[in-house]
């Protein structure tokens, strides 16, 4: 792997044609432990301009062309693909320092978004390519006259500029939603890991199931990126505050409208509560914690713990307690070394930048309670050992500060297996000091107390895009404070960049442009695949008959009446055990400025409904599975009368499978055609007639 390592950009693998010149120099990425060549990057003569042109023209065609559902399953497909071939992608992480566990949080967890987001998609998109937001608001007095709000694709591309830190989760936390929302990404990796992006680019590109530039790769510095972008087009960079900041500042940024979000570098705080003393599980989960995110990765992580709060009577308790836990299991080495914990940092450049931030910690008030910047003995590829000559190897650190509001503390990050220990002596203070880190992606609370949990929830909640709440119930089970997970929102205010990563939905719908659509139901309905009230509708025959391959939006059955008596609620709510007064007391029940006297239960009613437009026969639906969105509006009295329109709102075919979801559109009403109630009836219908397959 001495060669220039190749970038994947317009359907195919380039490098340079001949040597770059020496104003073009190849950038030489080096093993961290030996220091040998791993590969060499270059970009000259790339035309990036084209690049960007092909995302838009070749890769929003293909992605285009597949729904939301389709896309997720090729999502699942890929995280398959990659767990087949994980071995390789752990046996070059190493070359990046990556230990057996390093690999587990990168890999693991790339292929882990991949799944969820995958999974997600299929239970929370349509399957189609519009998502609506929000429920229908009515603009005319006669309804046909509709509001909605619906999410569309952008029309460009999505530049993804990636740290060197996670090559795999942290680009594949990217590449995932823009992917279900059916944007293009263009994928930028970090130099000192950009052969461990190629390799799982290339496993990719060799499973042919790639839509058509829906994924490019540039292995290089990309100088000339930002004059090439337009509005329609997306940034998402992960890296240090004063790049992010230079890159927002760009015109196309400022004045073109092409969207920038950014993760950055971020001093983020754990707190060690005051009822969190040595012996108790709260302790115990806290040094664990402290000590995972000093060494995974030797700590070269943007959610790692910079800023230990504790109580000012802990520190030492703390410090010996985290000393005890690192000689017994931190092993500092080359990771193919057998029983290596922790690698080197990725680079000597990074090891020497890490340096210099420790002597301006210490410059800054702080000293050393634990660990050195001198090269530490570590375990070579070989088993033997010795003071690491070669390599990018530093070893845990914890720096004291005595004044924990001291300026450099929460202004200057040792991005690395560095930690500062800050006490405080109350609650209010601590909190306070998770404030002066200017916005932080996660900060974490060790306490068995909902007082300092709810205290420490409301002063710092807006400094913080995630907290992480550990006591003794969950302190097996978390995932830690510096692992995040795809559900949730990855981001921070302030220095953390101000924005989101992941998130589940709210990450594939950043790719979106939301929309205010207005138009008459008719229209509506046509644009979005959803049924709206007053839309043209169908009762050919009963519903419940067809499958899948025959129903459509739209096809209604009509109940006939039926009439509610005195002896029909008390029978209900005697066999129910259900004897609120507003159903058995007429007087009480009068007394109540919601009820003219006694009133049929609300759940006889839909039990009633589900009875007048059931089909009962054995037929394509297979199974009801829920309502939503149940609302009961009119009150019903002895001797009112009762009907039902049952519609097809949305028909979600599932790929997978042989049936599909569709939820209907139930409306009963009364005699007077007053609306009694309204809800969604979710059910499980076949795709085709039994015995025929699709």
């Amino acid at each position: 792997m001495t060669d220039i390592l190749p970038s994947y950009v317009r359907g195919q693998w380039w490098a340079p044609s001949e040597e770059p010149g020496q104003e073009a120099a190849p950038v030489v990425v080096r093993d961290s432990s030996t220091g040998e060549e791993v590969c060499r990057l270059s970009t000259a003569g790339i035309d990036l301009g084209a690049v960007l042109n092909y995302a838009r023209t070749t890769g929003q065609a293909s992605l285009g062309a597949l729904t939301f559902h389709q896309r997720a399953v090729l999502l699942k497909r890929f995280a398959q693909v990659l767990t087949e071939r994980k071995q390789e992608l752990y046996d070059l992480s190493r070359r990046a320092g990556a230990t057996e566990r390093d690999s587990l949080s990168d890999v693991d967890g790339g292929i882990g978004v991949l799944f969820t987001y995958s999974s997600k998609a299929r239970r929370e998109l349509p399957d189609g390519r519009v998502y609506l937001d929000g429920p229908v608001e009515v603009l005319s007095k006669d309804g046909s006259f509709l509001g909605r709000h619906v999410y569309t694709r952008l029309p460009g591309a999505a530049v993804q500029i990636n740290a060197f830190n996670f090559p795999m989760w942290g680009a594949l936390e990217k590449f995932a939603p823009a992917f279900l929302a059916g944007v293009p990404s263009v994928v930028k990796p970090a130099s000192p890991t950009a052969y461990v992006a190629e390799a799982w680019v290339r496993i990719l590109v060799e499973t042919g199931l790639l839509p058509d530039g829906s994924l490019q790769l540039v292995s290089g510095s990309v100088p000339d990126l930002f004059e090439h972008l337009r509005l329609g087009d997306l940034v998402g960079f992960t890296g240090s505050a004063s790049t992010a900041e230079r890159l927002r500042s760009h015109e196309c940024v400022q004045t073109v409208g092409v969207r920038f979000t950014s993760e950055t570098d971020s001093i983020n705080a754990s707190v060690l509560g005051p009822d969190a003393v040595p012996g108790t599980p709260e302790f115990d989960a806290y040094v664990r914690q402290l000590l995972v995110e000093l060494t995974t990765k030797a700590g070269q992580k943007c959610t790692a713990i910079r800023r230990a709060i504790v109580p000012a009577g802990q520190v030492d308790a703390l410090v010996d307690a985290v000393r005890a836990k690192i000689a017994e299991r931190v092993v500092i080495g080359d990771p193919r070394a057998e029983g290596v914990t922790m690698g080197p940092l990725v680079s000597l450049e990074q090891r020497e930048e890490v340096r210099r931030s420790v002597a301006a910690l210490v410059d800054g008030g702080g000293r050393l309670l634990l660990g050195s910047t001198e090269p530490p003995e570590v375990v070579r590829s070989d088993g033997s050992t010795g003071v690491a000559e070669r390599g990018a190897f530093v070893e845990p650190m914890l720096i004291g500060f005595a004044d924990a509001s001291a300026p450099a503390v929460h202004q200057v990050e040792a991005f690395g297996p560095v930690a500062s220990v800050l006490p405080y002596a109350t609650v209010e203070e601590a909190a306070e000091l998770v404030s002066l880190g200017g916005g932080s992606l996660v900060t974490s609370v060790a306490t068995n107390d909902p007082s300092v949990a709810a205290t420490l929830l409301s002063r710092t909640a807006a400094y913080n895009g995630r907290i992480l709440f550990l006591d003794r119930d969950d302190a097996r089970t978390s995932t830690g404070h510096g692992a995040p997970v795809p559900h949730l929102v990855h981001g921070g205010p302030g220095r953390a960049g101000g924005g989101e990563e992941l998130g589940g939905m709210r990450a594939v719908l950043h790719h979106m442009q939301r929309t205010a659509v207005q138009g008459s139901p008719e229209m509506l309905t046509a644009l979005t695949g959803v049924w709206h009230q007053g839309a043209a509708s169908r009762t050919d025959r009963h519903p419940f008959r067809k499958p899948l391959s025959e129903l459509a939006v739209g096809d209604q059955v009509v109940s006939a009446s039926r009439a509610v008596t005195l002896d029909d609620i008390e029978t209900f709510a005697r066999f129910t055990g259900d004897l609120f007064y507003a159903h058995m007391d007429e007087e009480a029940a009068a007394a109540n400025p919601f009820f003219p006297g006694r009133v049929a239960h609300g759940y006889l009613l839909v039990s009633w409904a589900a009875g007048l437009f059931v089909d009962p026969e054995p037929g394509p639906v297979l199974a009801n599975y829920g309502l939503e969105n149940l609302r009961f509006v009119t009150p019903v009295s002895p001797g009112d009368e009762i009907r039902v329109v049952l519609t097809a709102k949305q028909i979600t075919p599932r790929e997978t499978d042989e049936y599909g979801e569709v939820r209907w559109d139930a409306v009963i009403r009364n005699q007077d055609d007053e609306l009694v109630a309204s809800y969604d009836v979710l059910t499980l219908v076949a795709k085709e007639p039994a015995g025929v397959s699709p």
